[in-house]
């Protein structure tokens, strides 16, 4: 098992890395992620509507635990408008891993809304993600967080 848990990390910097050599419209942005999980949440943009999000977090329930996630969205920015900024709804497919006795890792479907603001190179988050865990056993749950992220 700790086999399979070092493969995972090691495929999960992997992929973030290769994310952060895309080239994204807006750059990529580090900020905070609040809720279930709480830690470091990283954005990178790659085309006017997608972006790779992914989190090194810590994991409130049962007992606590670390929780990494990486996630591709998709942003659509014509549902609703805002005064100033931007206003996506975004939805994606991801995957995590949850540290535990047993390692979980399960599927994440995201679902939130992005604020995005006029000249200021900030976003404020908040997403609603269905989780279907696969292994050790098949688990459906939910994780909800708010956030903010920079961007460079």
């Amino acid at each position: 098992m700790k086999q399979i848990c070092k493969a995972l990390v090691f495929l999960w910097v992997f992929l973030l890395l290769m994310a952060s050599a895309i080239e994204g419209r807006n750059g990529w942005g580090i900020g905070v992620i609040i809720g279930e999980p709480t830690g470091i949440s990283l954005k990178i943009w790659n085309s006017r509507t997608t972006a790779i999000d992914a989190a090194a977090a810590w994991s409130f329930k049962d007992e606590g635990k670390l929780h990494l996630h990486m996630d591709y969205l998709f942003h659509n920015f014509k549902l609703f408008k805002a005064r100033h900024g931007k206003l996506p709804l975004y939805f994606g497919i991801g995957g995590r891993i949850k540290f535990e006795d047993e390692i979980r890792v399960g599927v994440r479907l995201p679902v939130g809304i992005c604020y995005i603001l006029k000249d200021t190179p900030i976003d404020i988050f908040f997403e609603i993600v269905p989780l279907l865990d696969l292994v050790p056993e098949t688990d459906f749950n939910f994780n909800a967080s708010i956030g903010l992220r920079y961007f460079f």
